[in-house]
């Protein structure tokens, strides 16, 4: 493939494709899902650009570069940020030798020209005027416009794409006109314990066996108690456990031990005892506290009159006394 095109007598510098090798592992039916997005049944189709949904370190980006693979298509990330410009995610001029200008096709803008497969990974990070520079290529005209380079662009008949992002806040609210675009929404849940031992030892195969369930336990837990610890959490203390095993050779320590230190130092303290984390998650957001109504204000709630007071019906020892005691009592 050549490293330019010419556009309009606009010549572009194109990116170059991402070549990681991570396969998908597990949760069969979510990928089906994408790779239906992407087909065309009839020549008046239209892909679809789907959103997949999770939460940060659960394989949105893998899932995605996984179909792509499948599809046998090349693939380009395009990492959304809050200060993303439009004429980033299209043509960036740029000065070359001797003060002339070149212009540089994104890998969005690379993967529409080589109809290859684009994911805008984190894109609740963009910012309203990028997404309304791609509004024409997420529906049926499918091409953009740059007003840096003069040109409009449109994408071949092979261009795929799908945008990531994390069920958490938003840097910026997107528009209801794009999130119209970008649909279906696929929701990535947890991997259960056999694909997540397995996703372990397809990145770490060198790891020993006792780390290997020690992180799995710990992470199913947390899925259990609805803990946002996803798998990669679960590979970073794996790996420092095991640097931190080959650097005390010498002065070796037990592998729980090492375990444990290096689930604190990489996801705090917190993470030591996850029953009381999810405890105190719950309480934080409500959990099951009743609200405080206006009589707790003013009544402790055993005082028998709070609004809420459930103690014995003393209705038959409540003499016409008693009422003329009260009565004077609210006078005074």
């Amino acid at each position: 493939m050549s490293d330019h095109v010419d556009i309009d007598g606009v010549l572009l510098h194109l990116s170059k494709p991402d070549t990681t090798e991570s396969p998908w592992i597990g949760q069969a039916e979510v990928l089906k899902q994408v790779l239906a997005c992407w087909l065309v049944v009839d020549a008046r189709d239209q892909p679809l650009t789907p959103r997949l949904i999770g939460t940060p370190g659960i394989g949105k980006t893998t899932l995605a570069q996984a179909a792509a693979r499948q599809r046998q298509q090349s693939v380009y990330i395009y990492q959304c940020t809050a200060d993303t410009r439009p004429e980033d995610l299209l043509v960036t001029p740029v000065l070359g030798e001797k003060g002339t200008i070149q212009y540089h096709a994104s890998s969005l803008v690379t993967a529409m020209i080589t109809g290859g497969v684009c994911i805008l990974d984190e894109g609740n990070r963009m910012n309203e005027k990028s997404w309304a520079s791609l509004a024409p290529l997420l529906d049926h005209r499918r091409y953009v416009e740059s007003i840096v380079a003069g040109i409009t662009i449109k994408a071949s008949p092979h261009f795929r794409c799908a945008v990531t992002m994390n069920d958490d806040e938003s840097t910026f609210e997107i528009p209801d006109y794009i999130l119209s675009r970008l649909q279906p929404t696929l929701t990535l849940g947890f991997p259960s314990r056999e694909d997540e031992l397995a996703i372990l030892k397809y990145h770490l195969p060198f790891a020993q066996a006792e780390l290997l369930n020690l992180t799995v336990e710990f992470l199913q837990q947390s899925h259990d108690l609805k803990l946002d610890f996803s798998t990669r959490d679960g590979l970073n203390v794996l790996r420092y456990a095991l640097k931190r095993i080959v650097q005390d050779q010498d002065h070796p320590l037990a592998r729980d031990d090492v375990w444990r230190e290096a689930l604190e130092s990489c996801l705090g303290q917190d993470a030591i005892d996850l029953e009381s984390l999810a405890r105190r998650k719950n309480q934080a957001l409500g959990g099951n506290i009743l609200p405080m109504g206006l009589g707790d204000f003013f009544f402790n709630p055993e005082d028998p009159l709070h609004p809420d007071y459930e103690g014995e019906d003393d209705d038959e020892d409540f003499e016409d006394d008693d009422y003329d005691d009260l009565d004077s009592e609210h006078e005074s």
